[in-house]
């Protein structure tokens, strides 16, 4: 059996160093892998966040969006943190600002996409991150890296539009060369394994809920 990517570096989260792939449905399962893009599967499922973000959402591709949307909120407000909050150094520092850039064109894309299709877009979670240092910041960012790229490659199947798959797609591949630069940085292999997996809910929701206050 291939060992996971996420074993290189040790233990950057429990349940990204187990990851399984379980397929993935346009029904149910798909909704919950949208929610645990969130973080927000589970325990948090009956939410106000989640309760607000279905009723902006709209159903469908929309629902995706939105949802989607507020994993890019949480990613972007980690990156400004960190660039406010942490003692970086100069390499670090330059690709969080490129990186944070990124998470906020993610964001107006996301929105904007939502707003054209009639839906509402989802309201920024209050999120926190416990920031000490560098190694600290690197730890974290791969963990939020690594369950972006699973989020999207689960939630991929049940996006009913050809289109806005092609933006998804897009969208997963800066995320994944994110995940690779972070990587990097803490001296370990960019892409060691052939094959990434699709994260289920339950996983996602191990690796991000502690990050979302509401």
């Amino acid at each position: 059996m291939q060992q996971d990517s996420r074993q290189d570096v040790g233990p950057v989260a429990p349940e990204l160093a187990a990851v399984e792939v379980a397929p993935c449905s346009r029904g149910a399962a798909i909704a919950k892998a949208a929610l645990g893009a969130a973080g927000l599967y589970g325990a948090l499922a009956a939410g106000p966040l989640v309760r607000r973000a279905f009723a902006q959402g709209g159903g469908g591709d929309v629902e995706i969006l939105n949802f989607a949307l507020t994993l890019e909120y949480l990613e972007a407000a980690f990156y400004e943190r960190a660039l406010e909050q942490v003692d970086l150094g100069d390499e670090v520092r330059e690709f969080a600002a490129t990186i944070r850039d990124d998470e906020n064109a993610h964001v107006d894309a996301l929105a904007k996409t939502v707003r054209d299709l009639g839906g509402t877009p989802a309201d920024a979670p209050t999120v926190e991150f416990p920031f000490s240092d560098e190694a600290a910041f690197l730890e974290l960012a791969q963990t939020l890296e690594d369950t972006g790229v699973s989020a999207y490659d689960g939630a991929a199947p049940a996006i009913r539009s050809k289109e806005l798959l092609a933006t998804a797609g897009s969208i997963v591949q800066v995320e994944a060369r994110h995940a690779a630069r972070v990587r990097l940085a803490r001296n370990a292999p960019p892409a060691p394994n052939a094959f990434d997996p699709a994260l289920n809910q339950r996983q996602v929701l191990r690796a991000i809920q502690p990050f979302v206050a509401s």
